[in-house]
């Protein structure tokens, strides 16, 4: 299925013939989706209606960030920094964090895990570096965040002294609440605002995302310039209809797991994304896709062998870069069958060979080609994937921008810290 934006999803090899049944439940869900009277819907309208001046901040503020930091670090987790690494790892040299204009940081993560040795070594990289950092949290009391947090400012105090670490310290936070919020104020952050409608896996274009990203060199305007024409694209719209409709009818069908695939390893952190996004917003009151994800050729070294004659309760959505930006050719040592071929051809040739062989095998399969990787794209794709994910968690009765239980691991840890 094709539309102007030169995405093309093709859906043919799914096995789904009856979509149709859907489309009742697709229209109340899109009428749902457009109300403005939905919680956590303000992501729907932000590519048409964004705030121009708050894009211009966010610019100037990566470019004093470039200007004085070569290193910096984005606090996070979920949707507080999945969106952001997607984007730089999609967009950025595959050995170095570094993308766009000279002298742009090298980006670090922190506070998306509990890991001691992570974050000890972390601070081992960064001790010769000019530190910035950007804590992004809502309500700025998360576990992994507050520590990372702590950590780091710490560390900044000692490098440069109270008042200059203030000076790099950025804040994404709520507007007015919060342990983060009376913080920045107290110190003097700079800060920008999480939208009180929009949830975190669904804030990658917010300065949630924005910040880090531009920070990084990434032209953010041409990425929200891609969601517009997402949201503006009547047919990629249909699309994601269509999509929504399938993953039900698999569903459906017994087919519990969503494997995202992709033969590029710089989309790995933005299939990790998806499983946040499709994950927290389906899965709950029993139901919901399991979403997984694989790098291949990769992972058809390990799971190869499940894919082909293993237990049949999954389908394959693929990735597929039509364009990737860079390419070598294939020397002569390496056999008269690959000889002289690009690197990217064979890439394409293991691409059609496993769709074959899987569809062969009887694995449904939907194919999303991608004409190239840019900012622009990465627009388009995110509000596609998000419009998608909340259509289809309306055919599936659940509410797709909630997630209730996400607070009882949190009870019980809190409790386990209690005993200790």
């Amino acid at each position: 299925m094709k539309n102007g934006l030169q995405m093309n999803f093709d859906m043919a090899l799914a096995g789904v013939r009856e979509t149709g049944v859907y489309q009742e439940g697709l229209i109340a869900a899109k009428e749902k989706l457009h109300s403005g009277k939905t919680d956590f819907t303000g992501w729907v309208d932000l590519p048409s209606e964004y705030n121009r001046e708050e894009i211009r901040r966010i610019a100037e503020t990566a470019e004093e960030i470039r200007g004085k930091c070569s290193a910096f670090i984005v606090i996070g987790i979920g949707g507080s920094y999945l969106g952001a690494r997607a984007a730089v790892e999609m967009l950025s040299h595959s050995f170095a964090r570094e993308i766009g204009k000279a002298g742009a940081p090298k980006i670090y993560f922190a506070g998306m895990n509990i890991s001691g040795t992570y974050h000890a070594e972390l601070m081992d990289t960064i001790e010769r570096e000019e530190v910035c950092l950007c804590v992004i949290s809502k309500s700025g009391t998360t576990t992994e965040c507050s520590i990372a947090f702590a950590l780091l400012k710490d560390a900044l105090i000692k490098k440069y002294g109270k008042e200059e670490a203030a000076r790099r310290i950025y804040a994404v936070t709520d507007a007015k609440r919060g342990v983060l919020r009376e913080e920045t104020d107290r110190e003097g952050y700079t800060s920008f605002v999480v939208p009180d409608d929009i949830g975190g896996r669904y804030s990658v274009l917010t300065p949630v995302g924005l910040l880090p990203i531009a920070a990084a060199g990434i032209q953010i305007e041409e990425m929200l310039e891609g969601a517009r024409e997402a949201q503006a694209s009547a047919e990629l719209m249909e699309t994601a209809e269509t999509y929504a409709a399938t993953r039900n009818a698999l569903f459906n069908k017994g087919k519990v797991i969503e494997i995202f695939e992709a033969y590029e390893p710089r989309l790995q952190y933005f299939t990790e994304w998806l499983k946040q996004l499709f994950g927290e917003s389906e899965g709950k009151d029993g139901r919901g896709l399991f979403p997984a994800a694989l790098q291949l050729s990769t992972d058809l070294h390990s799971m190869g062998q499940f894919l082909q004659q293993g237990n049949p309760i999954f389908f394959e959505t693929v990735l597929n870069v039509k364009n990737p930006p860079k390419d070598v050719t294939v020397p002569e040592d390496a056999g008269a069958l690959l000889a002289g071929k690009s690197m990217n051809q064979v890439n394409q040739a293991a691409v059609a060979g496993v769709m074959e062989a899987h569809r062969k095998a009887g694995v449904p399969i939907l194919k999303l080609d991608l004409p190239e990787l840019s900012p622009r794209i990465f627009g388009q794709l995110v509000y596609f994937f998000e419009t998608a994910c909340g259509l289809s968690g309306y055919l599936m009765g659940v509410d797709p921008f909630n997630q209730p239980g996400v607070e009882s691991y949190k009870e019980e840890m809190r409790a386990e810290l209690s005993r200790l």
